[in-house]
């Protein structure tokens, strides 16, 4: 599908970069939907493959950017590289529809935001609070940070942790560099951001073929516990939410998820499919997974 290398400003003045992709035929406006990754990932990381699929499959556009800091796009003027700032990228995700807006190819009245583990949660909340969007997308999202964290750090090491946010704070304060931690690491045992044998796996592979680096700062980790996107889905209705859910979850686990999805309002759909967190983005899994996709754009975005 055709694709094509765009970049746009954010309210704060963040150059975000990414890709714009159409149909191989586009002779009207189309609506679009907005694409970022989760948690350090970068847009290499198959989200080329979900947009090609829908490009292809639908007359639909997609705007798939880096978020701010990581991947192609840059970070706020004094601000270190791979921090994590879920308000903020909440509020990229809104620049994103504003730029979408102007595109010649695109519709600026049908905008779907799409994303996934943490840009899942994201989505949720800015299908809430940004009118604009006329379609909700979350794929194995992180639906609340407080929960999440706590089912993964097991609670004899939360005090250190505590004591690692509080010591960054300090030395932030003394003018010294954001400390970092590893997204990944091949013990789970050891501190890192997302502490499961399939996170190691995942992101691994991809720092062997892209440009991904296994570093966050420990300032993304304590905002992550404080992240609850789900407290504002129930408030995306009207607006069509599709949640995908992988059925055997471990880093933003099942129940967590569902039970966010159980309060959300009509209209709403649940797909859940077969194994983990990061099964949904290649193989039949991901023929499936897009497949469902597809279906929920065609009976929303582009009815």
């Amino acid at each position: 599908m055709p694709r094509r290398d765009v970049e746009f400003q954010t309210t704060d003045h963040v150059t975000l970069r990414g890709w714009f992709f159409t149909p191989e035929k586009t002779d009207k406006k189309l609506p679009c939907l907005v694409m970022a990754h989760g948690w350090s990932a970068v847009k290499e990381m198959d989200l080329d493959a979900f947009a090609e699929h829908f490009t292809s499959h639908l007359a639909i556009t997609c705007l798939v950017y880096d978020n701010r800091a990581f991947g192609a796009s840059d970070a706020a003027p004094n601000e270190p590289r791979y921090e994590i700032i879920p308000s903020l990228q909440q509020s990229d995700y809104s620049d994103a529809i504003t730029y979408a807006q102007t595109l010649d190819e695109v519709n600026p009245e049908r905008i779907g935001i799409w994303g996934s583990s943490y840009s899942g949660g994201h989505v949720l909340f800015v299908g809430a609070v940004d009118r604009r969007v006329k379609t909700v997308m979350s794929q194995v999202p992180l639906t609340n940070g407080w929960e999440n964290f706590h089912r993964l750090i097991r609670p004899d090491i939360v005090p250190t942790m505590n004591k690692m946010f509080a010591d960054d704070r300090q030395a932030r304060a003394q003018g010294k560099g954001a400390g970092v931690i590893p997204v990944v690491d091949a013990d789970p045992m050891k501190p890192s951001a997302l502490p499961t044998p399939d996170s190691y796996t995942f992101f691994a592979e991809w720092e062997k073929k892209s440009g991904w680096k296994n570093e966050c700062t420990i300032r993304s980790v304590e905002l992550l516990r404080a992240n609850d996107p789900s407290h504002m889905i129930s408030r995306i209705s009207p607006t069509p939410l599709l949640m995908t859910v992988a059925e055997n979850d471990v880093l933003t686990p099942t129940d967590i998820s569902i039970e966010a999805f159980s309060r959300a309002r009509e209209p709403k759909t649940l797909h859940i499919i077969p194994g983990g967190h990061f099964d949904g983005y290649t193989g039949s899994n991901f023929e499936r997974n897009a497949r469902r996709q597809v279906r929920f754009l065609e009976e929303t975005l582009c009815a």
